[in-house]
């Protein structure tokens, strides 16, 4: 434990922390624990939305059945 928090450059409580998976620790240090852990590769599959099947449902139901376009009205090319 000591040599991760050493590599992340944060203490070990901070570290106790990550692990405990509180929300007040800040991303960058999650970010730099999964460096020291060799495992930073993942972080970014974290926000592809391609495998998040449960919000793509949720975002489709909140898309509207109909859209009403407007009508705009000419532009005259008169000044």
């Amino acid at each position: 434990m000591a040599v991760v928090a050493e590599r992340a450059f944060t203490s070990r409580a901070t570290l106790q922390r990550v692990e405990a998976g509180d929300p007040t620790v800040g991303m960058g240090i999650y970010a730099a624990v999964l460096l020291a852990l060799g495992l930073l590769d993942g972080l970014g599959d974290v926000a592809d939305i391609s495998g998040d099947t449960v919000g793509q449902a949720l975002a489709s139901a909140d898309l509207p059945k109909r859209v009403h376009l407007k009508r705009v009205a000419p532009v005259s090319g008169h000044d």
